[in-house]
């Protein structure tokens, strides 16, 4: 009897997770769409785009190049190499002797205190003279309009911070069980919507593959000072800024910028774990609760499913029901960031993936071991 009890109460929570994911996925992608507007100006406010470059020698090419045909006038491109011990330094030398918007920096070494990238950002933002400031990834690809898109948004929207998903490349099957878990909280977890209501910085959102921000409202809340010890720190100067009174918005720029975030299975463990127990403020009893709500909500339903099938016993309608809801909510995020959508029948092998990931990331991290990135030990 008490058996039968838990699971009705098992299988209506499923149904009520999977329908407000479900809700929530569709709420956002409108949300977002509605906000996001189309580049307009072709100049006006003038524009830094600051690149930080770290082992980057087989994009920096590419991602620069891609930036020096904006159909934007006012702008300027600055790249720092972050003691790179390869080519990448040389390599944006080349460009920048070709084309005087382009300058290049070779960064100082790392403080105890801080966090690569942040640092990194921190330093070319010293360098830069735009009224806005657009930080982007070295591995990014970008459309003419990207600085425009930039421009128009802050401008037109009244916005202070702007970020936002870009188009992702998952080109191996290990790619496309990692890279969409970064869909999973502002894709249909967080009610985005709330963002423009709720002071509260948790209901604003970053991805450092490409974030713009005026830069008085940069100077005035600290910088990248202030989160300088973040391995998340494009999330939390997202929240950092909204916390100080300011307006951030997050929109979709997947026809701006292209990106392919990580190469195979193992490298989008390590980008993405890494982020993860940092992400929660290292409390120990929230990464407790995530990991209860993955394996019981979203792991569990789909090997239940497959088990009711072979063995033919009774199968319960809510958890065919939840196992449906849940295709067709990553069906329809994958189509809104113009991704295969035949990505969405993984969600089993995803989820499976970010529950590892998260007991990978507070073990690496508890253990002092740190992680690995590009050469240096980030914790």
């Amino acid at each position: 009897m008490i058996f039968h009890q838990a699971a009705a109460v098992y299988y209506t929570g499923l149904i009520v997770v999977a329908v407000y994911f479900f809700v929530m996925a569709t709420a956002n992608i409108l949300e977002m769409k509605k906000r996001s507007l189309s580049p307009k100006l072709k100049g006006g406010p003038f524009v830094s785009v600051l690149i930080p470059a770290r082992n980057e020698e087989d994009h920096i090419e590419r991602c620069v190049n891609s930036l020096r045909v904006q159909d934007y006038g006012d702008y300027e491109i600055l790249v720092i190499d972050d003691n790179s011990s390869d080519s990448t330094y040389d390599r944006a030398r080349e460009i920048a002797r070709k084309d005087s918007r382009v300058a290049v920096y070779q960064g100082r070494p790392l403080p105890p205190d801080w966090n690569g990238k942040a640092f990194a950002l921190h330093q070319l933002a010293a360098y830069a003279r735009g009224d806005i400031l657009l930080f982007t990834d070295a591995d990014t690809v970008h459309a003419p309009t990207s600085v425009s898109w930039a421009a128009t948004n802050l401008q037109e929207s009244g916005a202070d911070f702007i970020s936002g998903y870009v188009g992702q490349v998952l080109k191996t099957f290990g790619e496309r069980i990692t890279v969409p878990v970064m869909f999973f909280l502002t894709g249909f977890v967080i009610p985005m919507f709330l963002n423009k209501v709720i002071k509260f910085g948790y209901f604003s959102a970053a991805v450092g593959q490409y974030i713009a921000v005026r830069r008085e409202v940069f100077q005035k809340t600290g910088g990248f000072e202030a989160v300088k010890n973040k391995t998340s720190e494009d999330i939390y100067m997202a929240r950092h800024i909204k916390e100080q009174g300011y307006r951030t918005e997050f929109l979709d720029m997947a026809d701006q910028v292209r990106c392919r975030m990580y190469n195979g299975f193992r490298a989008g463990v390590q980008g993405i774990g890494k982020n993860i127990y940092d992400f929660t403020g290292k409390n120990p009893w929230a990464l407790v609760f995530i990991a209860l709500l993955i394996l019981f909500f979203f792991c569990l339903p789909f090997p239940l499913l497959v088990y009711s099938l072979l063995v033919r016993g009774p199968l319960p309608p809510q958890l065919l029901t939840a196992c449906g809801l849940s295709t067709l909510t990553w069906l329809v995020l994958f189509i809104s960031r113009k991704m295969s959508w035949y990505n969405a029948f993984v969600w089993p092998v995803m989820y499976l993936s970010l529950l590892c990931m998260v007991f990978w990331s507070f073990y690496r991290t508890v253990s002092g071991r740190g992680f690995v990135w590009k050469g240096r030990v980030v914790n």
